[in-house]
């Protein structure tokens, strides 16, 4: 496998402006003759397909959804990042670069980073053009918060709906493509693999989730936005349809996966309140921004959250972080309260939470104003928990989010696979091992809108249109595996359902692969995943048939995809022997408990490569460079 970053010479700061001088390009009349796939309509694949649908291209959007608009990207609810330092107070596109890169643990690639901090200027000003409505202060200029990680205010926001208003304005842009003719919507349509001829990306097959087709299409490249993993686990902050398939599809077809075991658990989240539930919900990490994290210095202190007086309660992150407090990454702030949590300090009436609580800033700035940031929050945490966060503190606790992991792209955002690109979270360039708060939404779109329509078109441009097409023998293999798989998962007949065996998956990643990972647990993990796949390969219980609507099918495709994928993540947690960001491995921490990186064996992306189910997957490395941004260990004290 090659890995070939294909970073651009120069400055950091002039990569991006010299590399699309240099980009190869398609003249205007010759775009309409390139057939495009865009599968994923979320932030990364509405903006994706919309954008290369307005340079002229032919352009073929797929979601398994009935619609665009049920992406999971409208559940990013608290801002996106920007540099424009509109609140005077020492931001930059260089600061904004260099939080990135610490706040990943020096685990990301320089150039990358570096585009995204500059780009993020033209995301905001596109998305105020399509009308989103961002708050704005007294004086009409647009507003901004703090979030986790950084000590400068440069997340814009529409008070916690900020991924479900730039959907719209994404959506917007896509429906305008599709009326325009440029982009053909495939609506209810699963990606179940990807055709590779000659080594080259050419298509997709997919099944209609409504009528059980499967069918082929054809494209000079593919371009996958299919979003992350984080349901490996079972519970998570994901809605129960995201899902490994199409990243992990082709990653069997020949695409590099890299750095899987980067998942990142959010801080701030509705703490499980029973075996029922089948996901978790997050809180905006914004919260964090009034909100104060704490929990009753006494183990035994049983008080409801309001009797507790305030010398009986621990800051504990204010106490810890001086300088950040309730504004530590989300890595630290959420194995901190895990911690808090283990030690007896936990609240609620499980115990397995640490206290959010308001009371502070209503007195402050008002029951009005917390209102106008956090009042659609405070709503959705009353209508689950039956607590009013306005008189009582919220529960809150750390669950799995965000996948940093993905496959493996170069600086144009294509895979080891060519005519394969990756966007947003599913691909891996640009976060390391920790996401900071309220850039998941600036990557997204970032590639979307201003990198992908460019790069692609470097390929394009190499490529001859209409170079293959569905009645190539490729096709019909591919097309014959996506069926003997179907069959095989309807004739098992066993006495399980899927969802059992995803929930028993996800609790072996959660013990082992989860916020705390050791050598030990892992290697159980390891062992444990091929007998669960087994299990499920002999008994799992799938209804129906494969003509029409059958949820279950659809699930149990998944899950089969989430067995085989566990490993990868177990193996690169193992092999990764040190502790960074999200990764945290007990043998390797400071003195003072955080993350030890080990940067003279470690200083690299892992890049796996696919070897057979069940077989010791084969480990590449990218070496990564801080020229800029010498590595240091992370401190927020």
């Amino acid at each position: 496998m090659e890995l070939n970053a294909r970073i651009p010479s120069g400055p950091v700061e002039k990569k991006w402006e010299n590399h699309r001088f240099e980009m190869k390009l398609v003249n205007p009349a010759n775009k309409r003759k390139y057939d495009v796939i865009v599968v994923g309509t979320g932030l990364a694949g509405a903006s994706a397909a919309a954008t290369m649908g307005e340079l002229g291209y032919n352009v073929h959007a797929f979601t398994h959804h009935e619609s665009p608009r049920r992406a999971h990207s409208i559940a990013a609810q608290g801002g996106i990042n920007a540099a424009k330092n509109y609140q005077n107070d020492g931001d930059s596109v260089y600061r904004l670069f260099y939080d990135t890169v610490k706040g990943g643990d020096f685990r990301s690639r320089e150039a990358n980073v570096y585009r995204l901090a500059e780009v993020s200027l033209n995301i905001i000003d596109q998305a105020v053009a399509q009308g989103v409505p961002f708050a704005r202060e007294y004086g009409g200029k647009l507003a901004n918060r703090s979030f986790g990680g950084a000590q400068v205010s440069r997340t814009f926001y529409a008070r916690g709906q900020t991924g479900q208003q730039l959907l719209l304005g994404a959506y917007q842009a896509l429906e305008r493509q599709v009326r325009a003719g440029t982009v053909t919507m495939h609506t209810s349509k699963e990606m179940l693999d990807v055709v590779v001829i000659d080594g080259v990306a050419k298509g997709i097959v997919t099944r209609d989730l409504v009528t059980g087709v499967i069918e082929r299409h054809a494209a000079d490249a593919v371009v996958l936005a299919t979003g992350g993993y984080s349901n490996v686990f079972f519970l998570s902050t994901n809605a129960q349809k995201c899902n490994v398939t199409a990243t992990w599809r082709a990653h069997r077809r020949g695409a590099g996966f890299a750095n899987p075991c980067f998942t990142q658990i959010h801080p701030t989240c509705i703490p499980p309140s029973g075996e029922y539930q089948s996901k978790l919900t997050l809180m905006s990490e914004s919260l964090r921004n009034d909100g104060r994290i704490w929990v009753p210095k006494d183990p035994e202190d049983k008080r409801k959250g309001n009797d507790i007086p305030e010398d009986a309660r621990d800051y504990y992150l204010e106490r810890l972080y001086p300088s950040f407090g309730n504004l530590t990454p989300r890595d630290i702030a959420s194995r901190r309260a895990k911690e808090m949590v283990d030690a007896g300090h936990g609240v609620g009436p499980m115990e397995n939470g640490v206290f959010l609580d308001f009371k502070h800033a209503i007195e402050r700035l008002g029951k009005d104003r917390v209102s106008e940031r956090y009042g659609n929050l405070f709503e959705m945490y009353e209508r689950i928990t039956g607590e009013d966060p306005y008189d009582r503190p919220m529960r809150i606790f750390p669950a799995p989010h965000y996948t940093m992991g993905g496959l493996w792209v170069d600086y144009d955002l294509m895979t080891t696979v060519p005519g394969l690109f990756a966007a947003g979270e599913a691909n891996f360039s640009d976060h390391g091992a920790n996401r900071l708060g309220a850039s998941a939404l600036m990557q997204g779109l970032a590639d979307g809108y201003f990198v992908v329509p460019l790069t692609i078109g470097n390929y394009l441009a190499t490529v001859t249109p209409g170079s293959a097409d569905t009645d190539h023998a490729a096709f019909a293999d591919v097309e014959k595996d996506v069926k003997q798989r179907q069959s095989r998962l309807l004739d098992v007949d066993g006495t399980r359902s899927a969802a059992s065996f995803h929930r028993e998956l996800g609790r072996i990643m959660w013990e082992n692969c989860g916020m705390v990972r050791t050598a030990e647990g892992l290697r159980s993990a390891l062992q444990r995943i091929p007998e669960l796949r087994e299990e499920f390969w002999r008994d799992v219980r799938v209804p129906g048939t494969g003509e029409g609507l059958n949820p279950s099918l659809e699930q149990a495709g998944r899950v089969a995809d989430f067995l085989e994928f566990a490993e990868v993540m177990c193996w690169d947690a193992l092999t990764r022997d040190e502790s960074c960001g999200a990764h945290y491995r007990p043998e390797h921490v400071t003195e003072e408990g955080e993350a030890r990186r080990d940067d003279e064996n470690f200083a690299h992306s892992a890049v796996w490569e696919f070897m057979g189910v069940g077989e010791e997957p084969r480990r590449h490395t990218e070496p990564l460079e801080f020229p800029n941004v010498p590595p240091s260990q992370r401190s927020y004290k």
